[in-house]
């Protein structure tokens, strides 16, 4: 059975072939991609969406495609993945999300990962989720707060996928346990 989850207003899904390319523009917008290191070509995009559905394969979970269920419109991920890189934190399954920015402030970064955590706690059993992002990302900040996360100033680290000097490698770390 391939995972869904349901929350009031989102549905979070496997990806269709048809989220390709509301995905990519989304990937090009300033708004969405303010705090990533550059925004995506489709190329680049459509080998992320192939990387989410693989995690998905070999994990049982992955980085959920969403739908609004008022009108089944395309709105990002919500999700949750392994990290690909080391750190003082890892091995780790971290939550994620990048919605389109028409729809951010909205709630629905919250809601849906308040429904993906449940998935995480009570269907995957994992012990802890993490997320990261830089100091700047006040909105994401937000969201993992809503959420229950805890930061701890001491586990914030320098991302290992950007070089030395670049304006987004500190990234901060929430953390939040199950139960």
């Amino acid at each position: 059975m391939q995972p869904e989850i349901r929350t009031e207003r989102l549905r979070l899904r496997r990806w269709k072939p048809e989220d390709l390319a509301p995905f990519a523009e989304l990937n090009r917008d300033p708004v969405v991609v303010e705090y990533l290191a550059a925004p995506l070509s489709r190329e680049e995009s459509d080998a992320f969406v192939a990387r989410i559905e693989a995690h998905f394969d070999l994990h049982g979970f992955g980085f959920f495609a969403v739908e609004v269920v008022e009108d089944r419109a395309f709105a990002g991920f919500v999700g949750l993945s392994i990290p690909r890189f080391e750190a003082h934190f890892t091995p780790c399954v971290e939550i994620g999300w990048r919605l389109a920015a028409r729809l951010q402030g909205r709630g629905y970064a919250t809601e849906g990962a308040r429904g993906v955590l449940t998935f995480g706690f009570e269907t995957l059993g994992l012990g802890e989720i993490v997320s990261f992002t830089v100091p700047a990302n006040v909105r994401s900040r937000r969201v993992m707060e809503k959420l229950g996360m805890t930061h701890r100033a001491a586990e914030d680290f320098d991302h290992p996928g950007l070089p030395e000097g670049h304006r987004l490698r500190r990234h901060v770390l929430y953390r939040k346990r199950n139960g």
